[in-house]
């Protein structure tokens, strides 16, 4: 086991300092320019779109990144990879929600996580509009605003609150329609806010009791999937099913949400 006193750790709690001091940088770019997004491409299909502020993003982020970890790995949705010499990497985000940012609605953030020889160690989430940074360390809990935060003590599915998301695959949506049909009537209710890492990242503090979405990718869940297990939540990732599905709920809502999705 770990301990609070290894190399491995403290590298790891510095990582996510750096995580949390350059996701800042970049939610304030990305904030001077809420309500005025303008489109540059789309990606998978018509409505999986990219505006100029997430490149401009993801440039801030990986320069930034670059002075303070020379030598690093980066992983990012909008330039690709490149591979590192030093045993860290970065899983990076620059907007997460760039639809609800074109539309100028109120759920977006920014997503970094850190790797250490491949594993996520560290990461931050930065709620754009609502000034809110979600961070953690893998073995050190997880923090909004450097507070402790935990996961909802809800032990019953009919009354957990569950965030969901949606495939820009068309034929994805089909199953995920019928999913949510059968979902809907055994819940609290379902929320769909475009945002898959603070989906994950409010498991963590127990604004949702549970979040389930397939068809994301890295950059979307690597940082709120760290910052909802170390709140308390358990987390399964596409790495380990074979059914490309993010979930990550209240331990004791876990299994019941997990069977029906």
């Amino acid at each position: 086991m770990t301990t609070a006193t290894s190399p491995r750790l403290g590298a790891a709690r510095q990582l996510e300092l750096v995580a949390v001091e350059v996701a800042a940088l970049a939610a304030r770019l990305v904030l001077d320019s809420v309500g005025a997004a303008q489109a540059a491409a789309t990606k998978s299909s018509p409505t999986d779109v990219v505006t100029h502020t997430d490149v401009a993003s993801e440039q801030l982020i990986r320069r930034e990144l670059t002075l303070r970890c020379p030598g690093s790995s980066f992983l990012g949705e909008e330039s690709g990879s490149d591979s590192g010499v030093s045993g860290v990497g970065w899983i990076v985000d620059p907007i997460d929600g760039t639809v609800n940012f074109l539309y100028d609605l109120p759920v977006v953030s920014v997503s970094i996580a850190a790797t250490i020889d491949g594993e996520v160690v560290a990461g931050a989430v930065a709620d754009v509009l609502r000034g809110e940074m979600f961070s953690a360390t893998k073995g050190q809990g997880a923090r909004r605003n450097e507070s402790p935060i935990g996961t909802s003590d809800v032990d019953r599915l009919d009354l957990a609150l569950i965030g969901t998301g949606f495939s820009y695959d068309q034929n994805v949506r089909s199953e995920e329609a019928r999913i949510v049909a059968s979902l809907l009537p055994r819940c609290r209710d379902i929320r769909c806010m475009g945002s898959a890492a603070l989906n994950l990242c409010w498991v963590g503090c127990g604004r949702l009791e549970g979040f389930y979405e397939r068809d994301i990718k890295v950059y979307d869940y690597s940082a709120g999937a760290l910052i909802a297990a170390e709140g308390g939540a358990q987390v399964q990732l596409p790495r380990d099913n074979d059914t490309d599905l993010t979930i990550a709920a209240a331990p004791a809502i876990f299994t019941p949400l997990h069977t029906l999705v």
